[in-house]
C-alpha cells in the first residue's frame, strides 16, 4: 500500500514538473484573430557547420526571411517562425518555447507587433518581457537584436505601430539589446510606390528589410559575406523537393 502511494505520488508530481516546463508565463487574456497562422522552415536543417539564426516575427518577416537566406547563405543558416499571434496570445510562449529548443542559436532576431496594434500596452509591455524572458533562459548564448515593427500605410495604424516601438525601445534598453530599426527604414518610402496593401511590400521593400537583417546578424556573427561559391553551396544544399507547394529551391524563394 505505501509502495503505491509513493509511486502515484512520484507520478503526480512529475507529471506537475512536465506540466510546467511544457506551459511557459500564462499570458493576460487577448482576442484572437478570425484566423491564426504560423509558418516555419528550418533551412539547411540537418547541418551544423555555420551558426544558426532564428527570425522571429509575423508576415513581414515571413516576407524577407527567404531574401535573409540568400543574404547570410555561406556565413549562417536561417530558421524563421512566422505567426499572426500577439505575444499577448495565450499560447504565444508555447509556440515560441518550441522553436527555442529546435536548435542552438548564435542570433536571435526578433519583433512582434503588427498583430498587437489593438493590444492593452501594459499588458503587451508585461508579455514582451516575459518572450525575451524566455529566449535569454533557453537560448543563454544567443545573441538578441530587437527588430522595430514596421509602418502602415494607413498614418493612424503607423503611429499605433510607433507606440509599441516606443515600449519596446523602452523594455530592450532595459535588457541591453540592440535594435534593428525597420520602422526607420522603411518610413521614408512612398507609400504608393511600396507597400502592396495596408500592412505588406513589394519586391525592392523586402530586399531592403533583408540587407538589413543580414546586415545585423553579420555584425552580431563578427563576419562578413561568405564567397560567392559558398553561398551557393549553402543555398543548394538548403533546396528540398517536398516543400508546402512541391521544390522549394532556396535560390529563387521570395515569400
Amino acid at each position: 500500500m505505501c509502495l503505491k502511494y509513493m509511486i502515484t505520488s512520484v507520478f503526480f508530481l512529475v507529471s506537475g514538473l512536465l506540466s510546467a516546463q511544457e506551459k511557459p508565463v500564462l499570458q493576460v487574456e487577448h482576442p484572437r484573430e478570425a484566423t491564426e497562422w504560423i509558418t516555419s522552415y528550418a533551412y539547411n536543417a540537418n547541418s551544423n557547420n555555420l551558426p544558426r539564426v532564428l527570425l522571429v516575427g509575423d508576415s513581414i518577416c515571413n516576407g524577407y526571411s527567404g531574401e535573409v537566406c540568400k543574404e547570410l547563405a555561406g556565413t549562417a543558416y536561417v530558421t524563421f517562425f512566422a505567426t499572426s499571434k500577439c505575444v499577448c496570445d495565450r499560447s504565444y510562449l508555447r509556440s515560441l518555447a518550441f522553436f527555442l529548443d529546435e536548435y542552438d542559436y548564435a542570433v536571435i532576431h526578433f519583433n512582434n507587433g503588427l498583430h498587437s496594434l489593438s493590444s492593452n500596452r501594459s499588458d503587451w509591455e508585461t508579455c514582451l518581457r516575459a518572450a525575451i524572458k524566455l529566449i535569454k533562459e533557453k537560448e543563454k548564448g544567443a545573441k538578441i537584436i530587437w527588430a522595430s515593427s514596421t509602418p502602415l500605410k494607413d498614418p493612424t495604424l503607423t503611429d499605433k505601430a510607433r507606440e509599441l516601438n516606443t515600449i519596446a525601445a523602452r523594455v530592450m534598453a532595459d535588457e541591453g539589446i540592440p535594435t534593428d530599426d525597420l520602422f526607420a527604414l522603411m518610413d521614408p518610402l512612398d507609400r504608393e510606390a511600396c507597400w502592396t496593401d495596408t500592412y505588406h511590400f513589394k519586391g525592392e521593400a523586402k530586399k531592403m528589410q533583408a540587407k538589413a537583417v543580414g546586415d545585423c546578424v553579420r555584425k552580431a556573427l563578427g563576419t562578413g559575406k561568405a564567397s560567392a561559391t559558398d553561398a551557393a553551396a549553402a543555398l543548394k544544399a538548403a533546396a528540398t523537393a517536398t516543400g508546402p507547394d512541391g521544390r522549394l529551391d532556396a535560390t529563387k524563394k521570395n515569400n
